[in-house]
This record gives C-alpha cells, structure tokens and sequence, in this order.
C-alpha cells in the first residue's frame, strides 16, 4: 500500500485542532475527506503533532497510505482541489518507504510563537498572533528562558489533562528575538508535553512585563508544580514550524 509524506500548512482558527474529534471539525479530518475520491486515507492520517484548537503550521507533516499508487504532484494537487474552502494547503507531497511515521520517525520538532508587543490591535494578524499591551523586555525573556534548557521534570509546563507517560522533555533551544513590536519565541525538542510551549510562553511574558525574575522562572521549573506556572499563552500565537526526520 503506497504510503505518502505530506507537509501541510494551516490557520487553526477555524478547527478544533489537528486530531479528529466529536465536537467539531479538525484538520486531520478535513484532510482525510478530501483523499476519499483517491480511494480513502487507508488507516487513517497520522500527524506530527497533535496541535490544539487555534494552533496553526507552517511544517506540519503526515503521513497517508492510498489503496493503489499515485504520482505525488497528483496527490497533492487533488488534496488542495478539495480542501479548497478550507485554510489548508498540502505544500509538498512525496512518496516513502512503508515504515516511514510521521509521529514516531521524528527526531525533533520546531515552533514558534508569535506576540505582538503594542498598544494598537493586530489587525492584520488577527488570531494569528497574542497581543500583549504592556512593554516586555525580549532581552530578559531570552536570558530567563535559558534555565528551560535541557533535560527537566516540566511538570510546572504540563497541561493537567497531558497523557504522556512521563513529564521529563528535553528542551535543545529557547530562543526569543525582537524586531519592532514583534517578538518571537523559537523552541526545539524531540517531543514536547500537552500545552508546555504555550505554557513556557507564557511565564516568559511575566518575566518581559518584569513579574517575574529569572530565578523566579527558575525556581518555577525546578517546583515541579502546576500551580507555579504563570499563565497559558492563548492558541492563536503558536505555529508548528517544521519537523526533522
């Protein structure tokens, strides 16, 4: 059965998240209905990442197996024909090997998350971006978030309803950056818990608002504790960027 990788870019704004779901329209299957005239998504589509209601992707990948083989331009192409009235795009399509998984084969996974950083609304990135008022200090929120490197009990990050086995993730990067009123926090790991970017995101904006401490941060991540998380950063700033396989 040939199996294809996809890479998908999408606005969640409209979906309750990737995973299909009872309650509502999701990406996956909004993906899946559009291969039924290529004979059906065989087994299902599975995804990198499992992104919430409100997350979107530049780099979402995953992977569909079709009952008998296509040219992979065809394939994609046919996929956006019929996701054409939704804000879903197949960028790239291509053929791989059968035990190609597009959630177990990856190595790592990239977001982004994206404020805006003014007193004036976002009226272009509307639910595209978290709009905070007050003035943030980037430079402190990159010196703090350094602590979030490496191997940690992120529990303090962890959503209650997480299902991981385990609260132990390691962080490879944390960056945040500035360009006018835009700040950007860039983050790396092989896997991340339910909510903990969102959740990191947003006690690193405690720290910009000047809240928070570094070591407050520190002592924040080291309590192991859900209670001692500042805040969720809303959905809407955050992006699935690319995945490394």
């Amino acid at each position: 059965m040939p199996r294809y990788k996809l890479t998908v870019e999408y606005d969640g704004s409209p979906f309750v998240g990737w995973q299909r779901q009872a309650n509502g329209l999701a990406v996956q299957q909004a993906i899946e209905e559009a291969a039924a005239p290529l004979g059906g998504a065989r087994n299902g589509l599975r995804g990198a990442g499992r992104t919430d209601a409100g997350v979107h992707a530049t780099g979402q990948v995953a992977h569909l197996d079709l009952p008998k083989p296509y040219r992979p331009d065809s394939v994609r192409d046919a996929l956006n024909a019929r996701l054409a009235s939704h804000p879903i795009a197949i960028v790239t399509t291509e053929a791989v090997a059968d035990d190609f998984d597009a959630r177990f084969s990856a190595t790592r996974r990239h977001y982004c998350y994206r404020i805006c950083n003014r007193r004036a609304p976002a009226a272009l990135d509307a639910n595209r971006v978290w709009l905070v008022k007050r003035p943030l200090d980037a430079p402190a929120m990159h010196a703090a978030a350094q602590h979030l490197l490496g191997r940690h009990d992120f529990s303090t990050f962890r959503d209650s309803d997480c299902q991981a086995a385990s609260p132990v993730r390691t962080l490879d990067r944390c960056d945040v950056t500035q360009d006018d009123d835009a700040i950007t926090v860039r983050v790396s790991a092989q896997s991340f818990l339910h909510r903990q970017v969102r959740s990191m995101v947003g006690s690193l904006e405690h720290v910009g608002a000047g809240r928070w401490s570094a070591a407050d941060l520190r002592a924040a991540l080291d309590a192991a504790d859900r209670s001692r998380c500042g805040q969720v950063a809303p959905a809407a700033g955050l992006y699935l960027v690319s995945v490394d396989y």
